[in-house]
């Protein structure tokens, strides 16, 4: 587990962009954290990394979200599990059926989208009341994150 600060939306995207160039087919990022601590910035971040097709905004309302690659890299998916009941409506989505072929990032999918992969990458978003500056707390889960992210 490694702790890395955010002071800004830019800082926040450059770090999704580093993080992308460590993803890979078949990953599954998880984020955690309160209404505007950073997910879908931290997305966005991701998607440029990627070299997918935008735009990425919220997908509160939509659910789930494809983004396929403009290049020869994955797509992205983009959920948000803010709105279902639990495993039963995620599973609903069928985001396992693409889950080898793409990045699956899935914002407030803490205890609902963890059941997806043995192998996830955790990220939790936190501001700092006094400072307004923005942490990201890395958690790897499985073999494929046990090193940890190098960025």
């Amino acid at each position: 587990m490694t702790t890395r600060p955010l002071p800004t939306a830019d800082d926040t995207r450059a770090f999704g962009e580093a993080l992308a160039a460590e993803l890979r087919a078949g990953d599954l990022v998880i984020l955690t954290g309160g209404l505007g601590a950073g997910k879908t910035t931290l997305t966005q971040g991701v998607a440029a990394g990627l070299g997918v097709r935008g735009p990425i905004t919220s997908p509160t309302f939509v659910i789930a979200r494809i983004h396929p690659s403009l290049g020869q890299g994955p797509a992205l998916v983009h959920a948000d599990a803010y709105r279902l009941g639990g495993i039963a409506e995620l599973d609903d989505l069928d985001l396992d059926t693409s889950l080898e072929d793409s990045v699956t990032v899935v914002e407030w999918g803490h205890g609902v989208a963890d059941e997806l992969s043995d192998d996830r990458l955790e990220i939790v978003l936190r501001a700092d009341p006094e400072t307004e500056v923005r942490t990201a707390q890395i958690i790897g889960h499985g073999d494929r994150w046990k090193a940890g992210v190098s960025c």
